[in-house]
C-alpha cells in the first residue's frame, strides 16, 4: 500500500498496539455499525493501496487474493508486519475499513471449527535411518536437488502412474511457498500463516503444528545429535527456529540480524553442529515510500550454533552504508545496500568454504558483491572471494511505482541470483559451482580458484522477473535449468483478468511468452537438449513461465509452472512423460478448504515413492493456493 504522506494528529503506536491485541486474541475487528465501512474502505484501497496491488508490482497480491486472508492477520500486517511502513498513516479506523472491504471479519467470512486431523496412530521413529528423506532444500549440503534411485524409490517407469494420494490444506493462505522437507515418515512444512506442520508421510495427517506467529518460507532443515532430532528454519521477520523434532516443542529461537527489514526465504544449511542461515530482507518493498531513509540492509549468512542459537558469526555482502545523499523530499538516502541472499547456501568440507548468491543493490552507488557469486570462510565468516556477474546493479520496488523517489539512477535492471550455487565434480578432476541468473545467464565458477569463470550461456531473455529464478538440479552428467522469462501484454481495460499497471496500462499475463526446460552439460555449459513449454492454449489467465526450482531423480527430471501444471521430463531427451494440472478444488485430509494455484519458488520433493509438491503462488497476478499435495502410484 501507498501512502499519502499526511500527518495524522493523535495517532499513537499504543493505541495500535491495544488494537491489534484485541484482534488477535478474539479474532474480531471493533464494531461501527452507523458507518458505511465497505464504501470506505473500497475508496482508501483504491486511493492508497491499488497503484501496487492492482498494478502489477511483484510481491503485491491483487484484491482477489488478498480476500483469502485472515482479517487478523491483515490487520497485524498493516500495525506491525511487513505493510507497517506503508500502513503506518493509516488510522486506527482506516486500517479496519479497508480489512472489512477486502475480507470482512471471521463472523461473516462464516469459519468454521476444523476436523481434528491429528493422527490416531503412532508413526515410526524419527531415528528410524532405514527410511527415506529428503532433507532441506537441496538434499545434501551441495544443493543438488538430486534423490538417489535409493532415496526416491521412484523409477521412471513408474512416473507416469502417479495420481494423488492425499491433500492438506493450509488455512487462510494464498501462497504454498514453503518446500516441504520428509523425514523418519514424517513431512515437516512451513506456510504463510506462520504454522509449521509435521504431517504423517503415508497418510497427511498431523502429528504436531507449531506456531511460529509470521509466515514459513523456508525449507525445513532436520539434524541429529545426542539431544535427538531437531528441525530448523527462519522465519518472515528475520528469526531463527529450532524446535523437538518429535514433539515440536520450542527448543531455542534467535533473532539472526538487528534490520527491521531483514527475513529469512532461504533454507539454513546444517554441518557439523553449525547452522548457517542466510539473510534477505524486505526493504527493497520500504523503498517505494519516499519518506523511507533507504536502504541500509546488508545480505548475510549468520553462523548459529545448532545446539543454542548462539550466534557464532556474521557473514556480510557488503561494509556498512553510509549516507549519500538526499532524494527529492528531503530524506537521507544511504549505500551501497543489499546483496540479499534467498537461497540456501552451499558448504564445502574440502576447502572450509560456504557459498552464496546475491541480489541486487537497493540504491546507487551498486556493491561489488551484488549480483554475485560469495565465498566466505566456514569458521570465522570473513568473506574470502566474490565475483559479480552483473555490474551496476541497483533497483528497489520504488522504479515501478508512481513513487520514485528512492529509485536509483541506474533503475536495475534487477538481475538478483535467487538459486543456490550447486557444487558439483566435473569429469577432469576440477570442481564447478553452477546457478543461474534473473538475467538468463548459467555460470559455472571454479571454486578453488577464486571464482574464474568456467563457462556462460544464454538460456533466457531475462527481466525483473524472468531468466532463471529459483533454482536448477544437477545429476552426474547435466545441470537442469528452468526459464521464467513470464511476460505482461497490455489488453483493452474490460478484458477479464487484466490488472491495472503502475503506468495505467491494463495488463494480463502472456501465454505466448515464458518457459521451457534444458539439459546443459555440467562440463561445457553445451546444450543437451531443450524441451519447449507445451502451451498454454486459450486457458485465461495463462503464463507458460517455469519459475519453480527444479528436481531431478535417476531418469527423471521435474518442473512446475504458473500455469499450475507440474510436468516430469525424460532426462535422457526431455519428453514430457506425466502432466499433472493442479490448479483445482481439493478435498482435504484437514477439512481445509483448498485449491491449487500456479508453482512458484519451491520445486516438488521425492522419498519413498511419494512426490510431495506444493500448490499456489500468487503474485504480479499469478494464481492463489493453499494446498499440500502426496502424489504415488496409482494414488496407493
Amino acid at each position: 500500500m501507498t501512502s499519502t504522506g499526511r500527518h495524522r494528529s493523535g495517532y499513537t503506536l499504543f493505541a495500535r498496539l491495544l488494537l491489534a491485541v484485541g484482534i488477535l486474541l478474539t479474532g474480531v475487528l471493533p464494531d461501527h455499525a452507523e458507518e458505511a465501512p465497505s464504501s470506505r474502505g473500497e475508496t482508501l484501497y483504491r486511493t492508497r493501496c491499488s497503484s501496487c496491488h492492482e498494478g502489477g508490482v511483484a510481491r503485491a497480491p491483487d484484491a482477489k487474493a488478498l480476500r483469502q486472508f485472515r482479517p487478523e492477520r491483515m490487520s497485524f500486517a498493516l500495525m506491525f508486519g511487513m505493510m507497517s511502513q506503508q500502513g503506518r498513516d493509516l488510522s486506527q479506523q482506516e486500517i479496519q475499513d479497508i480489512v472489512r472491504y477486502l475480507v470482512g471479519t471471521p463472523s461473516e467470512q462464516q469459519q468454521q471449527p476444523l476436523p481434528d486431523s491429528t493422527c490416531g496412530e503412532r508413526g515410526p521413529a524419527l531415528a528410524d535411518a532405514s527410511l527415506p528423506r529428503w532433507n532441506g532444500w537441496g538434499v545434501d549440503i551441495a544443493q543438488h536437488r538430486f534423490q538417489p534411485a535409493v532415496m526416491a524409490q521412484l523409477s521412471p517407469d513408474d512416473v507416469p502412474r502417479l495420481k494423488l494420494k492425499w491433500a492438506f490444506g493450509f488455512p487462510g493462505d494464498t501462497r504454498a511457498y514453503a518446500q516441504p522437507t520428509v523425514w523418519g515418515g514424517r513431512v515437516f512444512v512451513g506456510s504463510a500463516g506462520g504454522k509449521v506442520y509435521a504431517l504423517d508421510a503415508r497418510l497427511g495427517c498431523q502429528r504436531w503444528v507449531f506456531d511460529a506467529g509470521f509466515g514459513v518460507r523456508t525449507a525445513i532443515t532436520i539434524g541429529e545429535d545426542e539431544r535427538g532430532t531437531t528441525a530448523y528454519f527462519g522465519d518472515q521477520r528475520g528469526e531463527a527456529y529450532a524446535l523437538d523434532a518429535e514433539s515440536g516443542k520450542l527448543l531455542w529461537r534467535r533473532r539472526v540480524d538487528a534490520h527491521a527489514g531483514a527475513l529469512i526465504t532461504g533454507a539454513p544449511t546444517l554441518a557439523n553442529n553449525v547452522l548457517y542461515v542466510p539473510v534477505s530482507s524486505i526493504e527493497e518493498v520500504l523503498a517505494i515510500d519516499p519518506r523511507y531513509p533507504c536502504c541500509t540492509f546488508r545480505g548475510l549468512i549468520a553462523a548459529l550454533d545448532a545446539r543454542t542459537g548462539e550466534v557464532l558469526w556474521r557473514g556480510y555482502v557488503s561494509p556498512p552504508a553510509q549516507p549519500i545523499r538526499l532524494n527529492e523530499i528531503g530524506v537521507q538516502l544511504f549505500g551501497p545496500s543489499g546483496g540479499a541472499i534467498w537461497s540456501s547456501p552451499t558448504i564445502d568440507l574440502k576447502t572450509n568454504r560456504i557459498y552464496a548468491t546475491t541480489g541486487d543493490s537497493y540504491l546507487d552507488p551498486a556493491s561489488t558483491t551484488s549480483d554475485a557469486f560469495v565465498a566466505f570462510d566456514l569458521g570465522t565468516g570473513r568473506l574470502a572471494w566474490s565475483r559479480q556477474m552483473t555490474e551496476g546493479d541497483a533497483y528497489n520496488v520504488a522504479c515501478g511505482s508512481q513513487y520514485r523517489a528512492n529509485c536509483p539512477g541506474t533503475k536495475g535492471p534487477d538481475f538478483d541470483f535467487g538459486s543456490s550455487p550447486i557444487l558439483v565434480d566435473l569429469p577432469d578432476g576440477r570442481r564447478a559451482l553452477v546457478a543461474g541468473q534473473k538475467s538468463g545467464m548459467v555460470y559455472a565458477l571454479d571454486p578453488d580458484r577464486d571464482g574464474a569463470v568456467i563457462w556462460q550461456r544464454r538460456v533466457g531473455l531475462g527481466s525483473t522477473l524472468g531468466g532463471v529464478q529459483w533454482g536448477s538440479a544437477a545429476d552426474d552428467a547435466n545441470v537442469y535449468v528452468a526459464v521464467s522469462d513470464v511476460g505482461l501484454k497490455a489488453v483493452p481495460p474490460d478484458t477479464a483478468g487484466a490488472q491495472k499497471s503502475v503506468f495505467g496500462t491494463p495488463m494480463k499475463l502472456d501465454p505466448s511468452q515464458g518457459g521451457g526446460l534444458y539439459a546443459m552439460n555440467q562440463a561445457t555449459g553445451e546444450i543437451v537438449w531443450h524441451a519447449a513449454h507445451p502451451g498454454c492454449g486459450d486457458r485465461p489467465g495463462c503464463s507458460p513461465a517455469q519459475s519453480a526450482a527444479v528436481t531431478a531423480i535417476p531418469g527423471v527430471v521435474f518442473s512446475g509452472g504458473l500455469d499450475g501444471h507440474l510436468r516430469a521430463y525424460a532426462a535422457k531427451n526431455g519428453e514430457i512423460i506425466w502432466d499433472v494440472d493442479t490448479m483445482r478444488d481439493y478435498a482435504t485430509v484437514n477439512g481445509v478448504s483448498a485449491h491449487g494455484g500456479s508453482l512458484d519458488g519451491p520445486g516438488p520433493v521425492i522419498a519413498g515413492g511419494i512426490l510431495y509438491v506444493n500448490s499456489g503462488y500468487t503474485n504480479y497476478g499469478t494464481a492463489p493456493g493453499n494446498v499440500l499435495l502426496a502424489f504415488s502410484v496409482d494414488g496407493q
